[in-house]
């Protein structure tokens, strides 16, 4: 797993002590996400990441949002520019790879596209018990959060 968690201040507020174990469990869900899903596999095409053409957007809590920015900072990038063939603007620069794929978010992680492979049944009961765990996570740091599309994260709106 590529996340990783900021050292604690010593002046650290209980709000952003949840915030920090919100984000530190969201590893762990990610990563068991990964493992849940781990089956199946597909070929490789980034035709899920192609949000313009799929209107399929993977939706991100907050703590989801912060894994990927965590990620932006220790490898010292910015926020990714827009893709002029719309996609997903962390793809890479062939439009083919997921710059962040240690981090992407548990909705990146699952298959919806018809060429995923692998046993005839996808683990929905596992899949959403760990979508409700990313949901009690966030809101035990703020009970108004909810996910956002990842387009709406990246655009700051």
């Amino acid at each position: 797993m590529g996340g990783t968690v900021p050292d604690q201040d010593d002046g650290e507020t209980a709000q952003s002590t949840r915030a920090r174990r919100a984000l530190k469990e969201t590893l762990h869900v990610l990563e068991r996400g990964s493992r849940t899903w781990a089956a199946f596999c597909c070929p490789g095409t980034a035709e899920c990441c192609q949000l313009q053409v799929t209107k399929r957007l993977p939706w991100l809590w907050p703590s989801e949002w912060a894994v990927l920015e965590a990620r932006l900072r220790r490898d010292g990038r910015p926020l990714p520019e827009a893709r002029a063939d719309g996609g997903c603007p962390f793809l890479g620069p062939t439009g083919k790879r997921c710059s962040v794929y240690e981090d992407r978010p548990l909705g990146c992680r699952t298959f919806f596209c018809h060429r995923v492979q692998g046993p005839s049944q996808v683990p929905a009961k596992e899949t959403h018990a760990l979508l409700e765990r990313l949901a009690a996570l966030n809101l035990a740091v703020d009970p108004q959060a909810a996910p956002r599309s990842i387009l709406d994260w990246w655009s700051g709106s």
